[in-house]
């Protein structure tokens, strides 16, 4: 099975998301990884699913996503041509002998450090998978409290746009 991303263009109103999530979980598919915000227009939103189907799932799925009313236009983004990044809040802990170790971690991965006290910090990083992957493998050795990640976000490359 391969990893898709979708990216939907859908009416922005209330119980949409979960007529998509009802879509998925009646025919027994996943979401890996979803991602929804308001576009530049408000009566629109914008929503990034990433599942994992072979070809002939992958095409049942858009088809079923293209029978709902609010689905205003699909498209798969393929990762050349298309910029992915996902968001993660890591806490960690840090004391006085290991911060030192944590916060030039953080600056190697250019992750923000968001929140200080005295035994833990939070840092905030960006980027694709892999990056925020490695950066908690990193910290894991210093004692990760808690993770959270937004899921994958993608755009197209270029002059291409999802528009309606």
């Amino acid at each position: 099975m391969e990893k898709h991303v979708i990216s939907v263009l859908v009416e922005n109103h209330s119980g949409v998301l979960s007529r998509i999530s009802g879509l998925f979980s009646r025919r027994g598919y996943n979401i890996d990884s979803l991602s929804v915000g308001e576009t530049d227009n408000p009566s629109i939103s914008r929503m990034t699913i990433v599942t994992k189907a072979d070809k002939q799932i992958q095409e049942q799925i858009k088809k079923q996503l293209n029978k709902l009313v609010e689905v205003i236009k699909i498209v798969e983004l393929e990762e050349k041509d298309a910029v992915y990044r996902e968001l993660a809040l890591v806490k960690v802990c840090a004391n006085q002998s290991n911060r030192a170790e944590i916060i030039e971690i953080a600056n190697i991965f250019r992750a923000h450090i968001v929140d200080v006290s005295k035994e833990i910090l939070i840092l905030e990083a960006t980027g694709d998978q892999s990056k925020i992957h490695a950066l908690t493998e990193m910290l894991r050795p210093y004692g990760i409290r808690e993770v959270i990640r937004t899921g994958l976000t993608a755009l197209q490359r270029g002059e291409k746009e999802l528009k309606n």
